[in-house]
């Protein structure tokens, strides 16, 4: 039986169409050849080329089978291990082994693939796979590129009216999709045709949305749960935390109820390390830090008020406008406010007041990004006004790292998850611009010019070779970095350790410095104070001003006295030494 395919293809899609027709031939022109002409051609040397003038054709045939191909997918937990036990734990992974050996049908599946696993050895036991084919050849060092970075995608709002990207999350398996939360953060200029929705793009994909995320109010703030890809919780600008599962559609699952929910725009929200993986907690500029279970939504489980002064003030608290928590340092987080100051906190102290531990006096405006080390949970980088700081927990006084003034205002920074010592931080006149600090300091390694609008946000995918940009008009870019920006080098972690550790011990000099130049100051200041109060005291005494006028002109005077005594005395033996020397000359005069 012969295989026929037919290839069908719509008139529409060609074209346009050709319509032949048979006709005599006709002579439409005829040019004389005009011998005055041939003075103005130039005659060429002859040259001869050998061509084939028929076509080189061959005929093959082929019978292949038709394959038929489906996609399907599969959970899956690094390790084999379940989700509710920790790999890290010894006492559960032994109890969890014991389980399972018990189990019949594990010895019947470790006995059926005894034998495919013997094969596969000797498969291997037959080809040295390890062999090393160029041992002699001498090892090429690596040319080290310049740092670059260029464009994958660009997924734009598919809204007329164009909303700001204001937070990027990407999914935890792989990082193939990005969620993008659009919102308009100019107070009261949003308009009744805007759009309310929030998207998750495939970044392969850059013409439509994979799925439509709808809230009831525009999102600030959207994150994906590192436990489980399927789950986002978002913070809206009304205050509200809204949960999803996308398994279950695009509208919210859960979301919080007005009255127990933030008073102003939620900026930040943050998956808690938790056993259940069903925590999370945010902070907005109506001065509170909220705890929630998403699986209750109806009030938080825990709340914490911003003030400095540790009262519990809610009108004296200072606006939160970015959060971060390291999962290595459950207890602690750390919270960037309106005001320029960055609050370390500590969850498990008992009364409220001891929650706040101490505060960070760092920029002159919004800590727009706040997020510590990966390497070095220790060290912390924030971004406001026109620079990106590096501090010290140690260091309350000043960071220890800083890049100089900027000509356009910061929006967002974040470390690489993969390199230590590189960053990268986002401005207002549309530059990306990467820093390198055990290669430069004064300057950033890469300035890329993104686009012609403000860049508001910013995320790095987990290996550090895609970073998304979103910018004022809905774009969110998504550049590839290059391998030397994106690639742990030699020593970096150590000599990066040794910098921080020199910079730390060089501010911490300055700061005793400055502690003793204050101090002596004080003093002064105090000795200054008690000789201004005692001479107001004799002021108002007149008495006293006199005695003492009376006591220093006598003590002078008996001074003068003594003086002029002690100058007469001189005299006087000078006089006499001088009669001695005269008589003891007439003497010696006399006898000779």
């Amino acid at each position: 039986m012969e295989i026929v395919h037919v290839y069908s293809k719509l008139r529409s899609e060609f074209g346009r169409q050709c319509l032949f027709s048979d006709r005599p031939a006709e002579l439409l022109l005829d040019l004389p050849p005009d011998p005055s002409l041939t003075l103005s051609f130039i005659q060429k040397n002859h040259r001869d080329q050998a061509v084939q003038a028929c076509w080189e054709t061959s005929e093959h045939q082929l019978n292949t089978e038709r394959f038929e191909t489906g996609s399907c997918g599969i959970n899956h937990m690094e390790g084999g291990w379940p989700k509710d036990i920790n790999p890290a734990e010894m006492e559960q992974t032994i109890r969890f082994r014991k389980k399972v050996e018990k189990d019949e049908s594990y010895i019947n599946s470790v006995l059926q693939l005894g034998s495919v696993m013997e094969h596969c050895i000797r498969q291997n036991n037959a080809v040295d796979i390890y062999q090393e084919c160029f041992e002699d050849e001498e090892e090429v060092e690596e040319i080290q590129e310049p740092p670059s970075a260029k464009t994958v995608n660009v997924f734009r709002d598919p809204n007329e009216i164009k909303r700001t990207v204001t937070s990027l999350s990407w999914q935890p398996d792989g990082g193939r999709k990005l969620a993008v939360a659009y919102s308009s953060l100019e107070f009261q200029k949003s308009s009744k045709d805007m759009s309310l929705d929030s998207y998750i793009w495939d970044i392969e994909n850059p013409n439509r949305p994979e799925m439509m995320l709808k809230p009831a109010s525009p999102l600030v703030c959207l994150d994906y749960n590192p436990k489980d890809s399927h789950t986002l919780v978002g913070g809206s600008y009304n205050g509200q935390i809204v949960f999803w599962d996308i398994r279950k559609g695009n509208q919210p699952v859960e979301f919080s109820s007005l009255e127990h929910s933030h008073r102003d725009p939620v900026y930040k929200i943050i998956w808690l390390q938790s056993k259940t993986g069903t925590d999370a907690f945010s902070a907005s500029t109506d001065g509170q830090v909220l705890w929630w279970d998403v699986r209750k939504l109806a009030e938080p489980t825990e709340r914490l008020v911003l003030d400095p002064s540790r009262e519990g003030n809610l009108d004296q608290a200072l606006g939160a406008i970015s959060l971060e928590f390291e999962p290595t340092m459950p207890t602690k987080f750390m919270v960037g406010t309106e005001q320029g100051l960055v609050i370390s906190c500590n969850r498990k102290a008992k009364t409220p007041a001891e929650k706040i531990v101490c505060t960070y006096d760092s920029h002159h405006g919004p800590i727009y990004a706040l997020q510590r080390n990966p390497f070095f949970p220790k060290n912390f980088l924030t971004v406001g006004d026109w620079t990106a700081r590096i501090w010290s927990e140690d260091i309350k006084e000043s960071s220890i790292m800083w890049t100089k003034y900027q000509m356009s205002y910061l929006t967002d920074a974040c470390w690489s998850p993969v390199r230590p010592s590189v960053f990268f931080t986002v401005k207002m006149d549309g530059v990306l611009d990467v820093w390198d600090i055990l290669f430069k300091q004064s300057d950033p390694t890469l300035s890329l010019k993104v686009c012609d609008k403000s860049l508001y946000s910013l995320s790095v995918q987990d290996n550090g070779c895609l970073v998304a940009c979103g910018s004022q008009l809905g774009e969110a870019t998504l550049l590839e970095i290059c391998s030397g920006l994106s690639t742990l080098q030699k020593n970096e972690k150590s000599l990066l350790a040794a910098m921080f550790e020199r910079e730390s011990k060089r501010e911490k000099i300055l700061e005793a410095r400055q502690r003793e130049v204050r101090l002596k100051e004080r003093s002064r200041s105090e000795q200054s104070r008690e000789e201004e109060v005692g001479r107001e005291e004799g002021e108002e005494d007149p008495k006293h001003l006199i005695a003492r006028a009376e006591s220093d002109f006598y003590s002078l005077v008996e001074a003068e006295v003594k003086r002029r005594e002690k100058k007469d005395e001189v005299m006087k033996e000078k006089d006499i030494c001088e009669e001695k020397d005269v008589k003891d000359e007439e003497q010696r005069g006399t006898s000779e």
